[in-house]
């Protein structure tokens, strides 16, 4: 490898390989570091690569290391206690707006949830541009092809929660925010159905979450509500 494009390349084609959850390049040497769920064959590592370019690898000395891995020492809890508790807090300030002596404003609670839903999993995200990009390309339909996606749904996300904070063009907001949550969807359900063991890109590459139904169900929580709120506007 010879430049961070190389470094970004070989690590999308590695993180795209089911059983690898993390990949370490460096220039210096080059070298690269990889945790991996099961033993991969140097064989395989190498084909996979080749799809980025004419790179080659080999085992350094001392060969591959077997450790416990600490995520599967973790409960149910601690693996998702990151989203547990944005979800928590996200809900508790919807509740606060929604409510009055009137009782719950169901469409403004929603609308207060998504605009923290977004802006909560896009700062995530942008704290770590390249990594949520290498992420989300191992598993989504459009990033797999186009790597530049991940970048671009960061941004998306932010815009999405600005929109929801104030209001604007509530049919088209919910509309954008139904088609890109539907396709976002896609790439997740394939992965959790073939069984991959990879890292969840939701909270960028900040919390090491694997890819679960847990994803599944905040992905298709978004496409309820913006779904709700389109028909109920139209």
């Amino acid at each position: 490898m010879t430049c961070n494009n190389c470094i970004a390349k070989v690590k999308s084609e590695l993180l795209k390989m089911g059983d690898i959850t993390e990949a370490d390049l460096q220039l210096a040497a080059p070298q690269a570091t990889i945790t991996m769920q099961k033993h991969i064959p140097v064989g395989s590592l190498q084909a996979a690569i080749q799809k980025a370019g004419n790179y080659n690898i080999t085992e350094a000395d001392g060969g591959m290391h077997l450790s416990s891995s600490d995520a599967e020492k973790r409960t149910w809890f601690e693996t998702y206690k990151p989203v547990l508790l944005i979800l928590f807090y996200i809900s508790l300030v919807t509740v606060i707006a929604g409510s009055s002596t009137n009782g719950f404003d169901w469409m403004l609670g929603m609308r207060v949830f998504m605009s923290g839903f977004f802006f909560a999993f896009s700062f995530f995200k942008i704290l770590d541009l390249t990594g949520f990009a290498d992420n989300y390309s191992s598993y989504d339909i459009i990033a797999k092809n186009f790597r530049g996606w991940g970048y671009i749904y960061a941004f998306i996300e932010l815009g999405l929660g600005i929109a929801y904070a104030v209001n604007f063009y509530p049919v088209i907001t919910n509309a954008v925010t139904l088609i890109v949550m539907t396709i976002s969807i896609i790439g997740v359900l394939q992965s959790v159905l073939q069984k991959r063991k990879i890292q969840c890109a939701c909270l960028g590459a900040v919390f090491n979450l694997p890819m679960s139904t847990v994803t599944i169900i905040e992905d298709a929580l978004m496409i309820t509500m913006s779904g709700i709120m389109l028909v109920t506007m139209i």
